[in-house]
């Protein structure tokens, strides 16, 4: 079981503190949630490092900036620009996570975020002894936006996406 305390402190000073988030497994696909989720996160100020090798081999960019293939080279890059990547947000199954803890562990992040769905116990404990926080089966997106007044994006509490039925109908 992760040590890393689950709650609302924990999760508010890890959001407030890891301002340069890898995301492995981001999709250049718009409708993709890990392209939702990247996009939500620099539009409140994150930068995003993309973490995917086929976008990287073919040279591609997503929202906006170059993609890497992986996190090795994702710190080298931002280290010669004069920083360093605090989050390692993975899109990605949870038995592909062992080696992204231990990348993530080689680079000096300090949090291994897995996204909602992607639990490994293993990994979590391996990256926690080595001094990050581990969040695990949650949405980084959806902790923001909880936890910081951001459910106003994109629809939601808006008035925009709605159960109520319409009195008239679009057609």
């Amino acid at each position: 079981m992760s040590r890393t305390p689950d709650t609302i402190s924990t999760l508010r000073d890890v959001l407030a503190r890891c301002r340069t988030i890898a995301v492995v497994g981001l999709s250049p696909q718009w409708h993709r949630p890990s392209f939702f989720a990247a996009k939500y996160m620099q539009a409140h100020g994150y930068r995003i490092v993309p973490v995917n090798p086929v976008v990287a081999r073919e040279g591609g960019h997503i929202l906006g900036e170059p993609c890497h293939a992986s996190l090795h080279e994702a710190e080298q890059a931002i280290a010669r620009q004069g920083g360093r990547i605090d989050m390692v947000d993975c899109f990605r199954k949870s038995e592909d996570i062992p080696p992204l803890a231990e990348e993530a562990v080689a680079i000096g992040a300090r949090c291994l975020w897995l996204q909602l769905g992607v639990v490994n116990e293993a990994a979590a404990q391996r990256a926690e002894d080595a001094g990050l926080q581990v969040i695990q089966n949650r949405c980084v997106k959806i902790e923001h936006a909880r936890l910081f007044g951001g459910l106003g994006w994109m629809g939601v509490n808006t008035g925009v996406i709605t159960a109520k039925r319409l009195r008239q109908l679009p057609y």
